[in-house]
């Protein structure tokens, strides 16, 4: 019988559980997850991400929801645990909640194959 705390192991610098939490009050109380988000939230701020305003009347609030994923190595041992706060997207609405469209950001194993593959095409 595993339990949670027996799940963690020791990284070069921090704890790093093994579990990925399906719900906020599981990652409250795991120590790893509490400070991946914290981490996610003090680099909104860092960022300048926001700025909290008032509600405007008859206006819906755009909800938020944690995502919580492991992070591996090329070995696929578990380096980092990542927290991700998001949007509820599908409840926005074109040109009511938002006016502009962002792309996805590309992984950097996309333009590792990329760049490797640039020369043979030359």
């Amino acid at each position: 019988m595993q339990t949670r705390s027996s799940l963690k192991q020791i990284s070069a610098f921090t704890l790093v559980s093994k579990l990925e939490p399906k719900k906020v009050d599981e990652a409250l109380n795991d120590e790893s997850w509490t400070k991946a988000m914290q981490d996610e939230l003090d680099q909104f701020e860092r960022n300048q991400v926001w700025k909290l305003a008032p509600r405007p009347k008859y206006v819906s609030v755009i909800g938020t929801k944690w995502i919580f994923r492991n992070k591996m190595n090329e070995s696929g041992q578990i380096v980092i645990n990542k927290a991700r706060l998001v949007a509820e997207g599908y409840s926005q609405q074109k040109d009511i909640d938002y006016n502009e469209n962002f792309a996805p950001v590309a992984r950097l194993e996309s333009i590792r194959i990329l760049l490797a593959y640039a020369p043979f095409k030359l």
